[in-house]
């Protein structure tokens, strides 16, 4: 039996989400849609720093006081992760930099003094937190954990996973321009993935053509504040406290969304230093710093 494109979009983490699913009818596509959707919405009103009283919410809580608790498994998954590429980024990568927001406001034009970063970098790192499995121990009041970096990563490849599941072969997941493809198009095309022009949201520098995967962006475009005519990103270094300034942005291509996501970011924060750290992974890529050079192993297409 032949399958058709049933479309459906839905707002959640802050994103426009989109989902293209081929089935060989409406009431499948329908069912598969409301799982996916649910499943969305359990991780953000489980890990968004948005919500009260959720997961996050008591975690953080109990950082506040230097305290010690107990995390569902799930969520030691994900610290597991955020610690392997805290490892791996040597600190870069770090769930714990979340406090630099108290300090830039990017509603405002204002940055903050070194003075104030200084007193906010002893809240910073996550090898200052005691990780037992299961046991989460925080010896520094004052911390936080944020998993904003990994959230929507991790929600794209759980919907994928629950697609898969039940019977969809050919998809499109797209969670505000982070990408993962269920297979090809049903001809055995690829998707046509837009990349985001770099000094505008609106406009596209060139075409992916993805088959499977993932694909995720990181870059400095979306927020940021201006200053004596320089831009500082909301993608900061977690050891200076400071945006980082020299890449623009960076999309990786990978298996899992979630390492796609973890990749590029780290790339962002190496610096010029992330070019040729993603050489040297053997990931597909792309990469623009902020003299708009461009490299990378991707082709783009117009």
């Amino acid at each position: 039996m032949q399958s058709h494109p049933y479309r459906y979009a839905f707002p959640a983490m802050g994103s426009d989400c989109q989902i293209t699913l081929y089935a060989e009818d409406e009431r499948h596509a329908d069912r598969v849609s409301d799982l996916v959707m649910a499943e969305v919405w359990r991780i953000e009103n489980k890990y968004s720093r948005y919500i009260k009283h959720n997961c996050l919410s008591n975690i953080n809580q109990s950082a506040s006081s230097a305290g010690t608790m107990a995390v569902d498994e799930e969520t030691a998954m994900l610290l597991d992760y955020a610690l392997t590429a805290f490892k791996i980024s040597h600190g870069l990568f770090d769930i714990s930099s979340g406090v630099l927001r108290r300090i830039w406001d990017f509603s405002s034009n204002i940055l903050p003094s070194q003075a104030d970063i200084a007193a906010i970098l002893p809240l910073i790192g996550l090898n200052k937190v005691d990780w037992n499995r299961p046991i989460l121990h925080f010896p520094v009041p004052g911390m936080e954990l944020d998993l904003g970096g990994l959230g929507k990563e991790y929600a794209l490849d759980r919907s994928a996973d629950i697609c898969l599941e039940q019977g969809i072969r050919s998809g499109l997941l797209d969670f505000g321009g982070d990408i993962r493809a269920i297979g090809p198009k049903p001809d055995g095309t690829s998707w046509q993935i837009g990349i985001r022009h770099p000094l505008t949201s609106e406009a596209s520098s060139g075409k992916i053509e993805l088959y499977s995967g993932a694909i995720a962006s990181s870059g400095s475009y979306e927020r940021y504040i201006e200053s004596n005519g320089k831009r500082y990103c909301h993608i900061f270094n977690p050891q200076t406290g400071w945006p980082v300034a020299e890449m623009t942005s960076v999309t990786v291509m990978a298996e899992q969304c979630l390492l796609s996501g973890t990749l590029s970011t780290i790339a962002m924060l190496k610096e010029n230093e992330g070019k040729q750290w993603l050489a040297e992974r053997g990931v597909q890529h792309l990469w623009l710093d902020a003299e708009l050079n461009s490299g990378g192993n991707i082709r783009l297409s117009n």
